[in-house]
Formats: structure tokens, sequence, C-alpha cells
């Protein structure tokens, strides 16, 4: 049936009958430019009703985001003298802290540096540009308090954001990103100092924060009250998971870096070399919206699930993203999709742990059509850059990004529930011998690659200028009578 949608000049209806279920199925074209953009169990140290040093109490830290994965989480924050409140990002996927200083159409309001007493100018240009969208600004810094988080105020660096692009969208509530990274990934440099670097150092709690994401792959468009969570910040709240914490290494400190053994589709091992998973890094990010895989290991994954699934000859526009899959109202899709599971290296690297996602955490409800239709997404998508564990994932899971320990755990999540099911799993220890010690050997990262590249530049230059006085200053040869000859010149050897 070739029919189109009232209103849109994309072709869409495409109806297609499952054969042997007698049920039907429909894919709608869709441009998603407006979307945002991934060891053995035991005592959990980490159990704390509030931190030792009794500046957070994590009970009141619980409920202290709203959104959903697919426009972002995000909490409240005062900044400025006096505090001008506005819904900031969590981030766990870039370092900067970053607000809108300047007015924009998608938002309803900014911080005005102007009218805080204690904002102060670094005269530094910043630019950050992140997998969708990019912003503009410059430095510096002023206080900032958490209404639902840590005791105290304090002084952090702040990118005022003056101009971007692609970056705040329709139908998002926040003004800010904060971003929760190592360092490394701060921009212009490594030199400032991220947020919960400055919050450790000047409250002196623990190096470590966790976050549960309680959309459970349900967009807001679809809900009447908005999804939401908690970041905990100086540990993690025992409330907010149940059974066993698990751990994996953190492999590099920049992005929060981990290692991925293998994937499974339903119980079905994708039998890759484990070096694909981590190309060219494996890491875990609450601002992606989508788990995300590189190329190899996507069309491994979506080649598995037509295998295993129900649906034989579903629209490869669905795959890639461009299509939605809509069922009539009153059934869901889950039954039709496989379980996918990620294994994790553990802290004790001779093992691994798995934890899996449910179709009801990658099968995404998003709209319907005309009050008959429930339409979803594809929760996976490809990748030039790295596999991703993003809000797809995240959301089944109670996460602990353990710094001080410099690991990054796991455990099943209290709100990770749908019509009364458990949409994600974990377990282990698994066995990790049938892989290789070192599963990360992607590419270079990316401040490897800026010094390689610097380096380079610097003896092209070195070369380019001894070419050059060369050029200018020839080789002064003399002949027995002194003179000099065009024989001797350097250039015209050069153009013989």
């Amino acid at each position: 049936a070739g029919v189109f949608l009232r209103g849109s000049n994309l072709p869409c209806l495409h109806l297609f009958t499952q054969k042997n279920q007698q049920r039907r199925w429909q894919t709608v074209a869709v441009s998603w430019s407006g979307l945002l953009l991934s060891q053995t169990p035991g005592g959990n140290v980490l159990s704390l009703a509030s931190d030792p040093a009794g500046q957070v109490n994590f009970l009141d830290m619980v409920g202290n985001l709203l959104g959903d994965s697919g426009r972002g989480y995000y909490m409240e924050m005062s900044i400025g003298t006096p505090g001008q409140k506005l819904n900031i990002l969590v981030d766990t996927g870039s370092s900067n802290f970053a607000v809108a200083a300047a007015p924009h159409t998608f938002i309803t309001h900014y911080f005005n540096t102007e009218l805080s007493s204690t904002y102060q100018s670094a005269g530094r240009a910043v630019a950050v540009r992140y997998t969708q969208g990019n912003w503009e600004g410059e430095l510096g810094t002023d206080r900032i308090s958490i209404p639902k988080g840590p005791n105290g105020t304090i002084t952090i660096n702040i990118a005022a954001i003056l101009s971007s692009d692609g970056f705040f969208l329709p139908g998002v509530n926040w003004q800010g990103i904060l971003g929760l990274a190592y360092p490394m990934l701060a921009r212009p440099d490594s030199t400032v100092e991220p947020f919960f670097n400055s919050m450790v150092r000047q409250l002196g709690i623990p190096d470590v924060f966790s976050l549960q994401m309680c959309g459970a792959g349900l967009s807001a468009s679809n809900t009447a009250d908005p999804a939401g969570g908690s970041l905990i910040m100086g540990g993690a709240e025992p409330t907010l998971y149940q059974g066993p914490m698990w751990y994996t290494p953190i492999k590099e400190e920049w992005y929060y870096q981990v290692e991925v053994l293998k994937l499974e589709v339903g119980e079905q091992n994708l039998n890759l070399d484990c070096r694909e998973y981590n190309m060219d890094k494996a890491i875990v990010d609450s601002g992606t919206t989508l788990l995300r895989l590189p190329v190899n290991v996507f069309n491994a994954v979506v080649e598995a699930i037509t295998h295993t699934s129900l649906i034989q000859d579903f629209s490869s526009g669905f795959w890639a993203g461009t299509k939605l899959a809509c069922w009539m109202k009153g059934e869901t899709p889950w039954r039709f999709f496989p379980k996918l599971s990620i294994y994790l290296r553990a802290t004790n690297t001779s093992q691994s742990f798995r934890i899996t996602i449910l179709p009801q955490l990658y099968i995404q409800a998003i709209t319907d059509v005309d009050g008959t239709l429930d339409c979803f997404r594809f929760g996976v998508s490809s990748s030039a850059n790295g596999l991703v564990i993003g809000a797809t994932v995240m959301e089944g899971f109670y996460v602990v990004f353990d710094r001080a320990q410099r690991r990054v755990g796991f455990a099943l999540s209290t709100c990770a529930v749908s019509g009364g099911v458990a949409v994600s799993e974990i377990a282990g220890p698994f066995s990790a011998a049938d892989v290789a010690a070192d599963c990360s050997g992607g590419a270079l990262k990316e401040p490897l690659l800026w010094v390689i590249s610097y380096t380079l530049m610097a003896v092209c230059a070195l070369v380019l200028l001894i070419l050059l006085l060369l050029l200018v200053l020839p080789c002064r040869r003399r002949h027995h009578s002194g003179e000099i000859t065009d024989e001797s010149s350097l250039v015209r050897h050069r153009i013989k």
C-alpha cells in the first residue's frame, strides 16, 4: 500500500502481512534530526545511607532527575548569585559544564551572566562538538548549588554558550549540560577542571557517582508524566537496585571506557573477534540515546535478529532508523524480538558477566498514528566511532561510576519494569578464557592522535623551513676563479 501521511512529504505506510501469525504491522518513514544523541558479586562498600564526611544524604537525591531517553535526563541547579535555576542535562560522555548564556528558539530561559555578582569570565573561547550538535562560547567561573544534591555551594568552571547548532532541540526541557567524564575530554584542554572533580575536591565527598534512569524505553511523547531517575553524587543508594553489583574495569580515564568481550542475540553468540566490539572504543554514555555499535557488529546484530525473530521480511528502513514499525493499538511487538546481551570483562580479568536487555528496551514506543496504531523505533544504531552503551541499555540497570577504584558497576534497577515485567537481566560469572587477554586493541585514542598530528606538523614545518633556507641561500661552491656560477646553485640542480 503506497499511501502518504497527511502533512508529510515522506512516503510512508508500507503494509506487510506476517506469514503464519495473522498479525499486521506497518512501517512509517520518519526523520530523526531532532533526537539526542553506553567482579564477582559480593559486599558493596558503597551501599551507605550517607558518605562518611556527612556531606551527602543519598536518599535526598532520589528522584532528582527528570526526562527520558529520547530527550535526555536532567536535574535542576542554581547557578550564580543570586541563584538562577536551570535544568542541566546529565552526560557521562563529555567533561564540560556548559549552560545557555544567550536566548535560543528552543529554550525557555538562560543563564544571564550579567545578573550574577559572582560570575567571572576567564577570557577564553571554548567550543564542543558532540555526536549530534555543537556549541561555542566563553569560559568563566561561578558558584552553583544543587537543591537535591550534596550540601554546600561550590565554585566551578562554566562554559557560557553564546551560539549553537543542533544542540538545543525542539521539546527539550534543559538549558545546559553537565559533563561527568574525565579532564582529558575537557575543552579547550584538560586544565579545565570538570564539575565532578571540583565537587569532590571542594566538598570532600567520595569520588563516586551513580545513575538510575527510569524511562524504561518510553519516550515522553507518549506518556502523560515525564520519566525520571536519580543521580547520586558520592556513592550508591541501595534502594535503587536489587541483587548483586557487578563491576567492570575502566580501561582508560577519558570517556568511561570499558571492555566488551562478546554480544549475543537471543542465545546466539555473534562469534566476532572481540576487538570488533571495542573498535575504536567501548564507552558508557548517558548522553547518548541509543545502543550504538560498530558497523560490522551492527550488521551482525541485525542479521541475527532477523534470523531469530518472527519477522523475516521486515523493512530495512526500520533497522536503519528511517522508519517506524507500527502495530494496531493493543498489540505489542515484544514477542517478535529476542533479548540482547553484552558480556563485560569482570574485575577478575579471567571472568566476565552479562547484562541483558529485553525488547521492551530496544524496541521503543515513540508515537501513535490516528489513534489506531502504536509506532516503535529500533533503539540500536551503527557507529563510526565506537560502541556506546547509551540510555537504551542504561535504563535497565543501576550504574555506578566508581572513579576511586577505576571501575563501572551494573546492577538490576528497581525501575526497570514495564507492564509488570522486568526488562533487564544480569548474570555471571562466566569464564573469559575463550577471548583475548586484551580486546581493546582498537584505533588510537583521540588525544594521542592530536599529539602525533602536532608532532608530524612540527617535523614537516622544520623540513619546509630548511628547504626554504636552502632555496633562498644556495650553497656557494666556487670555481677556481672564485666566481659563483649557475652550476653551483642548488636550485638549478633541483630544476634539473
